[in-house]
């Protein structure tokens, strides 16, 4: 087998998944309107992206899905963003209606949307310098950073649900789960 082959796998396996969310933030760009996309689906990304960073700090796994991680971080910051941007005028944050504690994820500002983050990477550090050298601890890690990637599908049925319709979810995103999950 040439030898080549392999770093243009793991190169794919990095920046594979993370482009995957190109065409929707180019979708709602262009729309100027996020609806039909569900913000949860960044929170999914954003948590469990960040505890397998953590994850790999305990039982290095391949180079590749690190880096991969890293990029989906990136990348869903920046949809985020541009959700946040973009929100639907007729969304629970802009008339104080959320129905979540604390009205998780659902926002004014993008602000406070990294303000959480950067609590959560805080406090995931600070679990891990006490509890790192537990290798039942980094197990959890793994298994709660597989968890919740495996809830991705869920925020965007039930957004589609409630709208009783796809409008502004793209089929691409929608091929890029299924390819992502086929090819692991």
């Amino acid at each position: 087998m040439a030898s080549w082959i392999p770093t243009v796998a793991a190169v794919g396996m990095a920046i594979g998944p993370p482009l995957v969310y190109v065409d929707q933030a180019v979708s709602i760009v262009r729309k100027k309107d996020s609806t039909g996309f569900s913000r949860d689906v960044c929170a999914i990304l954003l948590i469990a992206n960040i505890t397998r960073c953590f994850f790999w700090l305990g039982d290095h796994f391949e180079l590749a899905l690190l880096m991969q991680s890293i990029l989906m971080i990136i990348a869903q910051l920046a949809l985020l963003y541009i959700c946040v941007r973009y929100r639907p005028r007729v969304s629970p944050e802009n008339f104080g209606a959320s129905s979540r504690p604390l009205s998780f994820w659902q926002w004014h500002t993008y602000a406070q949307y990294i303000e959480f983050l950067a609590g959560y990477i805080l406090c995931s550090a600070i679990l891990f310098l006490i509890f790192s050298r537990s290798e039942l601890y980094v197990m959890i890690l793994g298994f709660v950073a597989l968890g919740l990637e495996s809830t991705l599908p869920i925020p965007q049925l039930i957004s589609n649900y409630k709208q009783r319709s796809l409008y502004g979810f793209r089929a691409s995103t929608l091929l890029g789960w299924v390819g992502g999950d086929s090819f692991k």
